[in-house]
């Protein structure tokens, strides 16, 4: 009896386990150009590689300089 609940202990923990996969932010990447006219930044996703252009308010345009990582919330992944 004791190795039967051994034996399921073993095969209930080795179900549930995980391989530990790093979490990456699919909504970053890496400003590729920017648009005084319009206060818009072209950010290149770092999961897809897909190039989207976001407007922004221009006090976030202002920090956001091309060349450097920035995350976009509340759009989804693109």
């Amino acid at each position: 009896m004791k190795k039967l609940i051994i034996i399921a202990a073993l095969l209930i923990s080795s179900c549930t386990k995980e391989s530990i996969i790093p979490q990456t932010d699919c909504n970053c990447g890496r400003i590729v150009s920017d648009n005084v006219y319009d206060y818009s930044v072209v950010i290149r996703n770092k999961c897809s590689g897909n190039d989207m252009k976001f407007y922004m308010i221009q006090s976030d345009w202002m920090r956001a300089y091309v060349g450097i990582d920035w995350c976009i919330t509340g759009y989804g992944k693109w």
